[in-house]
């Protein structure tokens, strides 16, 4: 049975954290480990600081890529785009992100906190307990 987003979603709404990639001013890959929560359309969102490295690369180069999940052998691979929402899209975000991680509010008050939302642009779900199963889904633009 073909891998769909309700499965994708709900394989997300079940970790809480993930590894996020970007790319360094030299071009080598930089992660780093990032607690999540994930909107209806499938968007990663997770806080920062603004001094980490992955902002700085996230603003010079937003494509990104995510990997959630390394628990029985299942992980959901993600390619996307990352931004930092402003205005109605911040808080709607936000509200996603506390529900998710109830002291996301506290970090609201350290000085240089930011936001970013991964929209994906594909995904790859690898499971490999009893017979290996590897789908994709690719979407052409953020879902």
């Amino acid at each position: 049975m073909p891998l769909t987003r309700e499965d994708v979603r709900a394989f997300m709404e079940n970790h809480r954290y993930a590894v996020v990639s970007s790319i360094g001013p030299d071009g080598a890959p930089q992660s780093a480990l990032v607690g999540i929560a994930v909107s209806h359309a499938l968007e990663v969102v997770f806080d920062s600081l603004e001094t980490t490295r992955k902002i700085a690369n996230i603003r010079a180069n937003p494509r990104v890529s995510v990997v959630i999940g390394w628990e029985n052998e299942q992980t959901l691979q993600v390619e996307g785009i990352a931004d930092e929402p402003n205005g109605d899209d911040l808080k709607g975000l936000k509200e996603i992100y506390f529900s998710a991680w109830p002291d996301g509010p506290d970090r609201e008050k350290w000085r240089g906190i930011t936001y970013c939302r991964v929209r994906p642009t594909w995904f790859r779900f690898s499971s490999y307990l009893a017979t290996p199963l590897i789908e994709e889904m690719r979407f052409p633009g953020p879902v």
